[in-house]
């Protein structure tokens, strides 16, 4: 098959991530096809020397603030005369774009308000048939309308350079005091404030972290984030202060995947950071908002990968309330995931890393 793909994935890191795997899928089994991947500017990062991606296609500010801009975006996809186009997205400003390629094929997710802009519909799966979790299955199933022989599942990845190891190596050299010494990145926040532990919470979870293995910790932010930082820094203990190295972050998203690669685990927020680390097979101990669906995006949850979620431990919660209310008082719920109720699940998870 030699015919035109593009792939949209609107949002968040941990979204183009994951539907990058449509990319991989499609060339390994059709080497000569052509893909393109449509993404938010800011997510390009998570993409750089992916060797399954033939042009990304960049939806910038610009087009996300302004209608005039992405109505003149959407002009110009025709020429590219795709045959198949793939949104992932599957909202109405996704919806648009897919329907102004012209492309005699366009797949997406069956919502009432965007059917009738795609020729090939697909419902979402509520109960996940592999390790891989929801979000990668329910993607996957959206090749379907090409071939039915593509797998269920594949894992996303991310390529990093041998520059960008020795520059994480460099940065770190002296972190460590001996060569046993753990080394752990704290995923301190979530992407909003409804996806994020209480920092109270998590500063516990950092102190019996030190207390109990002598780690020293990252902390992955960004500098406009510095007072949330010193937050969580003030409520750790002496001791644990002692450990963070606070001045030592990715200042742009690489340098976040490179330094993650010299880390034993990955543990704080699930996020956009955790999925990263998954792509470069780094252990990961994701605590989930109690918002957010746990079968959706626990992928490849296994010995390496934990999860903790407040309906692991609340189940009757889940049956009582539904996501839409539980996020409109996520404070209330997130209080309910004592860090006491994380230590078992964390100790286990320590002990394999």
């Amino acid at each position: 098959m030699d015919q035109k793909i593009l792939i949209i994935q609107h949002k968040m890191i941990g979204d183009v991530l994951t539907s990058s795997i449509l990319c991989e899928a499609i060339k390994y089994k059709y080497p000569n096809a052509i893909v393109h991947y449509l993404i938010n500017e800011h997510t390009l990062p998570v993409l750089e020397n992916n060797p399954y991606i033939d042009q990304k296609v960049v939806f910038t500010p610009e087009m996300v603030k302004s209608r005039k801009a992405a109505k003149q975006f959407r002009s110009q996809l025709a020429p590219h005369a795709y045959d198949i186009v793939i949104d992932v997205y599957s909202k109405i400003g996704s919806a648009r774009i897919t329907k102004a390629t012209k492309a005699k094929q366009r797949i997406g997710y069956k919502k009432w308000y965007t059917k009738t802009f795609y020729t090939n519909l697909y419902t979402y799966h509520y109960i996940p048939e592999t390790e891989a979790g929801l979000a990668i299955e329910n993607r996957m199933k959206l090749l379907q309308a090409i071939a039915t022989d593509f797998p269920k599942a594949l894992k996303p990845k991310l390529y990093v350079t041998e520059e960008e190891i020795a520059f994480a190596k460099a940065k770190l050299a002296g972190v460590k005091t001996s060569s046993e010494q753990k080394l752990y990145m704290i995923g301190i926040l979530g992407s909003s404030q409804n996806k994020t532990y209480p920092l109270p919470y998590l500063a516990t979870l950092l102190d019996h972290i030190v207390a109990t293995t002598q780690a020293q910790l990252l902390f992955n932010y960004i500098p406009k984030q510095i007072d949330q930082v010193e937050t969580l820094y003030q409520l750790c203990s002496e001791k644990t202060q002692q450990h963070i190295q606070k001045d030592i972050y990715g200042k742009s998203l690489r340098e976040f995947i490179a330094l993650t690669t010299q880390c034993d685990a990955l543990i704080g927020n699930e996020g956009g950071a955790i999925n990263m680390a998954k792509a470069i097979d780094i252990p990961t101990f994701a605590i989930f908002s109690p918002w957010i669906r746990r079968a959706a995006w626990a992928l490849y949850e296994n010995d390496h990968n934990h999860v903790v979620h407040l309906q692991d431990y609340e189940a009757a919660l889940y049956t009582s309330k539904s996501l839409k209310d539980i996020k409109k008082r996520h404070e209330h719920y997130y209080s309910l995931l004592k860090p006491e109720m994380i230590l078992e699940k964390l100790d286990e998870f320590i002990a394999i890393t």
